[in-house]
């Protein structure tokens, strides 16, 4: 979070693909060892492609070993269709033409007898992305059988060719659906997409109930399970369930309760990501004036964790700490050596703790889990320091800090607010996943999502998470939901807003249409008139209009121009019926691709606003919105200067300064707004509406009473 996001942060609480298979090819047979001394005697290549957009595509490429010991490969297979590998993971690769050589590192060339090496990639392609059926491992192709050594037909070693070969035993074998050890770019590319279980067990009250949400059962963790997630990010809060100095035990029950709810979430087949949540700025924040009993506490939770968890499966990886920061330190160089100390203290204890511990996936975070260069660049150097290839990258995004909230007129998903997302996803791309080491999202979401249902509008929100998921995908970024309970019911195993969650879920495999609004406005003083939009294609076509289950008729009810849509008058007249005020009737915009774009037509009038009277703790403005939506609002002294808090803008922050409510018909001003506005000033309001309508309306605040008017 950036220095405008932690008040926020700290006053919320903290309020995603899944990889639809493009192809999957299975091949066994022959494989030869690269020292030549003789041949195994078959292997199975897995190859998919599990997430494809226009002209890009991700593949990953798994080898299992059915055969004597390999130790160096090489992996070649042509295209049919011209596509490229463009950039590699956890392996090398040539394609001078059609053909493609990938070939192993020097920490995955060994595979012994049942043993699996994965890679990936991303490819480029166009017209068709076939894939490949047929593979040649050291020279010789994989026919799906196991057959007689190679040795047999030359002079290889006895014990090459007499020994029997052992088989994997259940307990050190990977599962089918686990990468092994090592492999850390396929494991968190298999946690794609994710989800945070927010609110819980990371709630600072006596229990996991004390911030509002139920008891968390079995049932919740399937249901997830269903909805298409792969991995579930579990935040608990430690502290408050934590015994005193030297031991700082854990409570017993307090224990077993979350390891309950871990190993529901492992039987239930998801990766599991468990950490250290709002100890972070309940107590680990006072390290730089008490490291001494601040570092003992952390690496006290972290060594019972790790005794606990010793033996689980390897799909529970453990994140250090939750957006560490700091309280009163002296600045960036110490903020970075006190986070290193954190990360690289949890990484000794959790690795000398064995069993899976020894290899497990350990996550690590930047300071405030931000993706700001500076703090990128602390993390990476902390990395190099620890060289374990079984590390991964953590940083959160909640969007461009005003458009997340609604404040300075940033009311839409812009150029500006796209900039903002694609430049922190480069750069954690560029400084981590182009060397090998992943990097997840380990929450995302929209501030503005914990307050009003309207902070942000529905069809800009949708393009957020459009954009989001898709440009995630296009750098490889895992990414995990966080939801406190206002998207996923706890109980009701049912999603608040589906249409959101389409739009999100769809984004984790394909692109869908969008446009630049989901309404079309028309007064309901004037006549009707044609309306366009703008659709953005992504890729796709149009393939209908429809209103319900009716299609639209092109031509006579809508034409398309390129990229715009335009309603005829007609149209908008037969859908607006009687012209009610509000909503009148919703149409969705169908494409080859993704997820359909609905837009609603409104009939409105300039809403009415009347003079008012009452207190710096409880105003409002009563308002007949008439069929309008509020967007924002503007405050202003009468010599033009900025009005209210966060006065660098004059557009003023929704929720926090003021609201809409539409059943009581008013807007209220908050106490936060009055809180800085000057007393026996007048203020100038200008009330935004989505239809572009603006209204003024005029407050003066004197002590604690506040008159509003309309002139």
């Amino acid at each position: 979070m950036t220095s405008l996001q932690h008040r926020l942060r700290s006053a919320r609480w903290k309020a995603a693909l899944v990889l639809g298979s493009v192809a999957t090819v299975v091949a066994g047979g022959a494989l030869v060892a690269a020292t030549n001394a003789y041949a195994a005697a078959g292997c199975r290549v897995n190859y998919s492609a599990p997430s494809q957009w226009p002209g890009g595509f991700t593949a990953n490429v798994e080898i299992t070993n059915l055969g004597d010991p390999v130790n160096g490969w090489n992996l070649v297979w042509t295209y049919a269709n011209g596509q490229k590998v463009t950039s590699i993971w956890n392996a090398s690769y040539t394609q001078p033409a059609a053909t493609v050589t990938a070939t192993n590192l020097s920490y995955n060339a060994a595979i012994p007898t049942n043993g699996t090496v994965s890679f990936g990639f991303n490819g480029s392609w166009s017209g068709t992305n076939t894939a490949p059926t047929s593979f040649t491992l050291n020279g010789v192709a994989c026919t799906g059988s196991v057959g007689p050594s190679a040795s047999a037909s030359a002079s290889a070693s006895p014990s090459a060719s007499a020994s029997p070969r052992p088989s994997s035993s259940p307990s050190t074998s990977p599962s089918p659906s686990t990468p092994p050890p090592g492999n850390a770019m396929a494991a968190v590319a298999a946690m794609q997409p994710g989800w945070n279980l927010g609110n819980s067990l990371d709630a600072t009250g006596a229990d996991e109930t004390s911030w509002g949400n139920p008891r968390i059962t079995q049932s919740l963790i399937t249901n997830i399970k269903a909805q298409g997630f792969k991995s579930i990010r579990i935040p608990v809060t430690w502290g408050q369930h934590q015994g005193g100095a030297p031991s700082y035990t854990i409570e017993a029950a307090y224990l077993a309760r979350v390891k309950e709810v871990v190993d529901w979430a492992l039987a239930a087949d998801l990766y599991v990501m468990l950490n250290i949540h709002h100890d972070s700025w309940q107590w680990i924040a006072n390290m730089p004036g008490d490291r001494t009993n601040v570092l003992n506490r952390y690496n006290a939770i972290w060594t019972q964790l790790a005794s606990t968890f010793r033996n689980s499966s390897p799909k529970l990886t453990l994140e250090s700490v939750n957006e560490p920061q700091f309280t009163g330190s002296s600045g960036d160089a110490q903020n970075a050596q006190l986070l290193n100390e954190l990360n690289t203290s949890f990484h000794r204890i959790v690795r000398a703790s064995g069993g899976n511990n020894s290899t497990r996936l350990l996550v690590l975070p930047t300071l405030h889990t931000s993706a700001d260069q500076a703090r990128i660049d602390e993390l990476t150097a902390t990395f190099t320091a620890l060289n374990d290839p079984n590390l991964i990258a953590t940083v959160h995004f909640y969007g461009f800090w005003p458009f997340s909230v609604n404040i300075a007129g940033y009311t839409r998903f812009d150029a500006t607010t796209q900039q903002d997302l694609t430049d922190q996803f480069d750069r954690v791309y560029n400084a981590f996943v182009t060397r090998n080491i992943p990097v997840i999202i380990g929450e995302y979401g929209l501030l503005g999502f914990d307050r009003h249902v309207g902070t942000i509008e529905q069809g800009e929100k949708l393009k957020f998470f459009e954009y989001l998921g898709y440009y995630a995908r296009t750098k490889r970024l895992t990414t995990m939901l966080w939801d406190n309970g206002q998207h996923f019911g706890r109980t009701s195993f049912a999603w608040s807003d589906q249409e959101l969650f389409n739009q999100i879920k769809s984004s984790w495999t394909v692109r869908s249409g969008t446009a630049s609004s989901d309404q079309i406005f028309s007064a309901k003083a004037s006549s009707i008139t044609a309306k366009a939009v703008t659709l953005n294609l992504n890729g796709a076509t149009v393939t209908a209009v429809r209103q319900g289950s009716t299609n639209l008729t092109q031509g006579s009810d809508y034409t398309i121009s390129g990229s715009t849509l335009t309603f005829t008058a007609a149209a908008i007249t037969r859908l607006s019926g009687s012209r009610a005020y509000g909503v009148n009737a919703s149409v969705n915009v169908v494409f080859s691709q993704g997820v359909p774009w609905r837009i609603n037509f409104l009939t409105y009038d300039t809403p009415q606003v009347s003079n008012a009277t009452g207190t710096t703790s409880s105003f409002a403005i009563p308002t007949q919105f008439r069929g309008d939506v509020l967007a924002t609002m503007e405050a202003k002294y009468a010599d033009g200067s900025n009005a209210g808090p966060q006065n660098w803008t004059s557009f003023k922050e929704f929720d926090y300064t003021f609201a809409p409510n539409y059943a009581a018909n008013s807007i209220t001003l908050k106490p936060e707004l009055f809180n800085d506005i000057n007393a026996g000033a007048k203020v100038t309001l200008t009330l935004h509406f989505w239809s572009g309508t603006t209204v003024t309306y005029y407050v003066t605040k004197s002590g604690s009473t506040v008159i509003g008017s309309v002139s």
